[in-house]
């Protein structure tokens, strides 16, 4: 999704967000950039937490892991909320994570796949979706966030509805996950890296 397409939708409290027509689909893309002040290893102790998105990303009602693996490639399955009367999308995502030893930046890619969970007929399954965290450390004590994502919800759906939320989800997730990664157990958060740099786990710990 790297385009000169992109336009600034909103500018609010420190988040950009821009939208994209995405080739082929009657739903847009987005791509939201902010600086959160927390640092790098409590956000990933956000993410290695699959319970976390009901606390932080915006619509997600239901979220559990998938298969147990490495902190680098693992699956999760997650339910989002929708303005009745269209029903609610649940999807399984694969989530690769990969570290820049020089850099320490961390980039998260999540495609939607199939035959991982069985469909369920209170929901509606996504079978494309992609999204893309990039995470820069500035510092000891902030990262900046680039978050990319476009959904095909699937199912009838009109296309406006899921375009109005593009604003909405992002800034509201960003913020929230700025709180959530500031408090307890992800903010003394322990990252574990093998030789390579990569990250193989991270240790979380509640203060006494």
């Amino acid at each position: 999704m790297d385009s000169e397409q992109w336009r600034l939708e909103f500018n609010k409290d420190g988040v950009k967000i821009f939208t994209m027509h995405f080739p082929g689909s009657d739903f847009k893309a987005f791509k939201a950039e902010t600086v959160l002040n927390t640092p790098l290893r409590s956000i990933l102790a956000v993410m290695a937490d699959p319970a976390s998105c009901m606390k932080w990303v915006h619509g997600c009602i239901a979220s559990e892991e998938v298969e147990r693996g490495s902190f680098n490639k693992r699956y999760a399955y997650s339910v989002n909320d929708l303005p009745w009367p269209v029903r609610d999308r649940d999807y399984v995502l694969e989530i690769s994570t990969q570290r820049d030893p020089s850099t320490q930046e961390v980039t998260m890619d999540m495609y939607a796949v199939d035959d991982k969970v069985p469909e369920k007929d209170q929901y509606v399954r996504v079978h494309q979706q992609e999204t893309h965290y990039l995470f820069q450390p500035q510092g000891e004590s902030q990262t900046r966030m680039t978050w990319l994502q476009h959904t095909e919800p699937a199912g009838a759906i009109p296309s406006w509805l899921v375009n109005s939320l593009i604003v909405d989800i992002p800034y509201k997730s960003m913020r929230a996950l700025e709180k959530l990664a500031n408090s307890d157990p992800y903010r003394n958060a322990r990252i574990q890296y093998d030789d390579a740099g990569n990250v193989v786990a991270v240790e979380t710990k509640v203060e006494q």
